[in-house]
């Protein structure tokens, strides 16, 4: 199979398709990765073929990025001023790839990635679709916290109350996809099904790229969902060692505590690596600071040598090394720390983190930590309070052993595999 895998978004977005596409390759497979040229470094040493989308992303642009994880406007702005606005640049891209050298056998499309629905459409090619947390199907049966409304999230087992957060979110949003629907009438398409909640889910097959610890099948899910588990891959154009100074600290001790904030709010941290390195001295523990590449983030408090700074380490080695886990609640994060069964101090932006973050905690592996309130007073206090109770150690472990038997990867292959067959045998 020629196959195009394709989507918008963060390395939190991209790495679980990476994971795919190399094992769709070792199977035999052609895997095109249809992706903003940004990425293009990190794909391309992995023998995989790359095709450039638009948009592109620049990595240095923390005003967007501050932009998009606004808790009140960030999703808006996300579509409205950065995806929308090139929708016929990515359509083009995305038919390019799907069409030259010669025509795809089947796509796999990211719910960022707009335009993918209408390059199927046009061009009969199958597609299925993945998300990444439960967030995306906004279930009124398992209601999602919404970033810009939290307090309706205590009220979510009031009856009704699923389906009036569903309509509320469908009536705030109505006019965002005007874009799209003017394309389609360009296309000679009819409109179709709300893009933001309906459209972007394959008929085919919807793979819910997360473990069944962070939600299962609702009611009202879109037909042919099928639970896969989380797919992992979090090395850096494939290489997965830790930079030589964490190694050395690592092994110098006692497990640390981590802070991060992922790939994408490490662009928009303010003052959390500053709070975080106080609240690890105020603690006296050992800690390593994930600050990425912006000069800003390193903190001006003098560190000791209790803390360890780091512009990026692959979660999937340092996390089973470590005591605990702040972080911003992004779901790839939060599936690695899942993994290495240990417990998190959760700080959401906005997005499906603050949901994923409700969900950690009412697993009993989380505490949660609003970032109006992330001062390293509060901090030490919390992370002080999980250290010392056992529960939290003990139930992360539990969904480690959970996940363990999971193999999100294969299952989502081999259900690509069957849709090929399927899909063949039909034409």
């Amino acid at each position: 199979m020629r196959i195009i895998l394709s989507n918008i978004g963060t390395f939190g977005d991209i790495n679980p398709l990476i994971a795919i596409a190399l094992e769709l390759k070792r199977r035999g497979h052609v895997p095109v990765m249809a992706l903003p040229a940004v990425y293009q470094p990190k794909i391309v040493p992995l023998g995989l073929e790359f095709h450039p989308l638009r948009p592109d992303i620049d990595p240095t642009n923390t005003l967007l990025v501050e932009m998009i994880y606004d808790v009140n406007k960030g999703t808006e702005t996300g579509l409205r001023k950065f995806l929308f606005p090139v929708l016929r640049e990515t359509y083009a891209d995305l038919l390019d790839a799907a069409t030259k050298p010669i025509r795809a056998d089947l796509m796999l499309l990211g719910e960022l990635n707009y335009a993918g629905p209408l390059v199927a459409e046009v061009t009969g090619i199958p597609w299925a679709s993945y998300v990444l947390a439960p967030f995306s199907f906004f279930s009124a049966f398992d209601p999602p916290v919404l970033p810009p409304y939290p307090r309706l999230a205590r009220a979510d087992k009031l009856v009704g109350m699923g389906r009036a957060m569903r309509r509320l979110a469908r009536f705030v949003t109505r006019k965002w996809p005007e874009p799209i629907y003017e394309l389609r009438r360009e296309l000679g398409l009819p409109k179709g099904p709300n893009p933001i909640f309906d459209a972007k889910h394959s008929p085919n097959l919807v793979l819910a790229l997360f473990s069944r610890v962070l939600g299962v099948e609702q009611r009202d899910w879109p037909p042919n969902v099928l639970i896969a588990g989380f797919c992992f891959y979090d090395s850096d154009a494939g290489n997965a060692s830790l930079p030589l100074n964490l190694e050395k600290f690592l092994a110098a001790g006692e497990p640390p505590v981590v802070f991060t904030l992922g790939s994408a709010a490490v662009l928009a941290a303010g003052d959390f690596y500053e709070q975080s390195a106080r609240a690890a001295i105020r603690l006296g523990i050992r800690a390593v600071l994930l600050i990425g590449n912006d000069p800003r983030n390193r903190p001006r408090t003098a560190l000791p040598d209790s803390i360890c700074v780091a512009e990026y380490a692959p979660y999937s080695v340092l996390f089973p090394r470590v005591a605990l886990v702040v972080h911003q609640g992004g779901v790839g994060t939060t599936a690695q720390c899942l993994r290495a069964g240990r417990p998190m101090l959760i700080m959401p932006y906005s997005h499906d983190q603050p949901d994923n973050a409700r969900r950690m905690k009412r697993l009993g592996v989380a505490r949660v930590i609003q970032r109006a309130s992330y001062k390293s007073w509060r901090v030490a206090r919390a992370i002080k309070s999980m250290l010392a109770a056992s529960s939290y150690a003990q139930k992360a472990q539990y969904a480690a052993d959970i996940l363990a038997q999971e193999d999100g990867v294969k299952s989502a292959c081999d259900a690509f595999d069957e849709l090929y067959k399927r899909t063949h045998s039909q034409s």
